[in-house]
């Protein structure tokens, strides 16, 4: 079982920028890749940014050069980097990890409101 801890939301105006890290706990060995989804109001999750164990990454089309994923191995954590934020961009953001049993593990989401 792997437990996930996001912190770092908040709110900021538009143009602003916040940083999100995900702390990863319990079998951490066999965590794989690591990501970013959020949840606005009405909507369905969505993808924001993945990455691999070997620190390949993968970005929505929507945030692609404004956002930037990272993680800690040494510290099991991982980090989301958001820059030019926009009201669009407010949501519930989750932090998901898949370790290499092909299992999910969710964090509890941590609210980001950008306002205009």
């Amino acid at each position: 079982q792997v437990q996930l801890v996001e912190s770092g939301g908040g709110l900021v105006q538009a143009g602003g920028s916040l940083r999100l890290s995900c702390a990863a706990s319990g079998s951490i060995f066999t965590i794989n890749t690591m990501g970013w989804y959020r949840q606005a109001p009405g909507k369905q999750r969505e993808l924001v940014a993945v990455i691999t164990g070997g620190g390949s990454t993968r970005y929505a089309e929507s945030v692609k050069g404004r956002f930037t994923i990272s993680r800690d191995n040494t510290k099991n954590t991982v980090f989301l980097q958001m820059y030019s934020l926009k009201p669009e961009d407010t949501a519930v953001y989750y932090c998901k990890c898949s370790d290499t049993f092909y299992r999910d593990y969710w964090g509890q989401g941590t609210q980001v409101t950008v306002s205009s």
